[in-house]
């Protein structure tokens, strides 16, 4: 039951349209007898203005975290940079946008 209604609300462009479905959706969803599903609700429900912002913007921070991810893993596999500008050039060298002509 409630899958059926995830494919709906993905296709509403309008915010307002979108929270009427998500409301009736969830409300139907939570008179389920399944815990799981009830879980999943209460979550979606916390991050609701969020999830109706990306309904109506299509927008994701997806390659900010994918960036955010490598710099990490960097940092993790090399400790202890003398300065920024290494730390800076390593980032740079494994995110693709490093001029090597710089030099």
């Amino acid at each position: 039951m409630p899958r059926e209604g995830s494919n709906r609300l993905n296709s509403d462009v309008y915010k307002g349209a979108a929270k009427r479905f998500f409301k009736a959706w969830s409300n139907n969803a939570m008179r389920s007898k399944l815990e799981p599903v009830k879980k999943v609700v209460k979550m979606l429900r916390r991050d609701e203005e969020g999830l109706l912002n990306f309904i109506q913007h299509r927008i994701s921070n997806a390659c900010a975290e994918g960036f955010n991810s490598a710099i990490q893993l960097i940092k993790v596999n090399a400790p202890g940079f003398r300065d920024f500008t290494n730390y800076r050039a390593r980032i740079l060298f494994h995110c693709g946008k490093l001029n090597l002509a710089m030099a």
